[in-house]
């Protein structure tokens, strides 16, 4: 009897160890949350105030410009004024064509997003950037996702489009990045992101790889005193995103 009795505190003591391994192990794979504070949020979309760990208190030149009071009237001027066209290398172009020039936000979008990015613009500390999400769903499993970030440094207006109408599937693990990372894509990028009028982009240097991986275009840094509109203090009130996409 004595050795089958042994037997048995010892497998507990096997299966707890497995457990709190497989705990750990869990908790490893996490995906680690990035701190941040929300202006705006429902099912479907948001705008949130993201901190850049890059930016460092003690180094002021690098911090954003923010609160930055930009105003509804222009972030709908810069909304409008983006544009976004597939990305086609020369061999592509050869055989497609150059492909067409497309607004990136319909006017519903154009909308929402300048009363909601001007609000977190005017909340936003110098070290957080403001990051928006929105997502139509298609199926219970898949949504097609639009979502990016931006920040002002100076008289600059720095815009990321991390994803553009991008169909993204949730995975069956349940590890959702597309929504706790808004700035990154969840796809290899086929889109160059433009802006109207050209003559107030700043143009950013490359290298040969991101020209052909289409890395390049997907951020744009805007002159904000080439805009026809000034900056404005104030940026109106709360408003309901857009209705097709609360669906």
């Amino acid at each position: 009897m004595g050795p089958q009795s042994d037997g048995c505190p010892r497998f507990f003591l096997l299966l707890t160890v497995m457990v709190v391994a497989l705990i750990a192990l869990m908790d490893g794979c996490a995906i680690p949350q990035v701190p941040s504070r929300i202006v705006y949020e429902d099912p479907v979309n948001f705008v949130r105030l993201e901190t850049d760990k890059t930016v460092l208190p003690e180094w002021p030149q690098g911090h954003f410009s923010h609160p930055a009071p930009l105003g509804k009237e222009v972030m709908r001027t810069v909304l409008s004024g983006l544009r976004i066209q597939e990305h086609r290398i020369l061999p592509q172009q050869w055989i497609q064509g150059v492909a067409p020039i497309v607004p990136a936000f319909d006017e519903e979008e154009v909308e929402w997003l300048s009363e909601q990015l001007a609000e977190g613009l005017a909340q936003a500390r110098y070290n957080e950037r403001v990051t928006f999400y929105l997502s139509e769903p298609l199926t219970f499993f898949r949504r097609m996702v639009t979502s990016g970030g931006l920040y002002v440094r100076g008289n600059e207006l720095h815009i990321l489009l991390g994803n553009w109408k991008i169909v993204y599937g949730i995975p069956a693990y349940g590890m959702i990045y597309d929504r706790r990372y808004p700035m990154r894509p969840t796809a290899a990028k086929g889109f160059d992101l433009l802006f109207e009028p050209a003559e107030a982009i700043i143009p950013q240097h490359s290298s040969l790889l991101d020209d052909l991986v289409a890395n390049t275009k997907d951020e744009l840094v805007i002159d904000l005193s080439k805009l026809a509109v000034s900056p404005k203090t104030g940026s109106g009130g709360p408003t309901s995103s857009p209705s097709l996409n609360l669906n």
